[in-house]
């Protein structure tokens, strides 16, 4: 069953190991996809408050039932450029290791099974920031999807997933 509650024929397939799945969302007019075991619930947008000596994409913090969350801003964390966070933007909660983060993106699109035969790598051209970022590109009918590795933008150095 997956973090939301439903198992389908793709899910039971995703957990032979031949595909995975992939919650995707989008930042601006870019879509990325995280592996759905790491997506532990998806919010609306509320304020949060605000720590010092943060890095510049994180937002601040929220509580979610007694666990104090950081929440990271996407575009920021690529782009250097805050998102104007509105009530239709939304925080996607999900699990690095032990770590609980938060991602505030402006919408959660899809749930996608890839087979792992069309991941692609990224491209050497690349920063090599993105590298690390990013784990490969799967082309859809729709676009081209991003598969974000969370703990290599948002975990702290002494603090990896384990």
């Amino acid at each position: 069953m997956s973090a939301f509650g439903f198992d389908s024929p793709d899910a039971q397939a995703a957990s032979s190991g031949r595909s995975r799945q992939y919650v995707t969302f989008l930042v601006g007019d870019r879509v990325y996809g995280v592996d759905i075991n790491q997506v532990r619930e998806i919010r609306q947008w509320t304020p949060t408050t605000i720590l010092p000596n943060q890095p510049h994409f994180t937002r601040g913090v929220l509580n979610l039932r007694g666990t104090i969350v950081p929440v990271h801003d996407l575009r920021a964390r690529f782009s250097g450029t805050l998102t104007e966070a509105t009530e239709t933007h939304v925080v996607v909660i999900a699990a690095i290791g032990e770590q609980t983060v938060g991602v505030l993106v402006d919408a959660v699109s899809d749930i996608i099974t890839v087979s792992t035969d069309d991941i692609r790598p990224v491209p050497a051209s690349a920063a090599e920031s993105d590298l690390a970022a990013i784990q490969g590109l799967v082309s859809t009918e729709d676009s081209m999807v991003a598969l974000l590795d969370l703990a290599a933008l948002f975990v702290a150095p002494g603090l990896e997933a384990v």
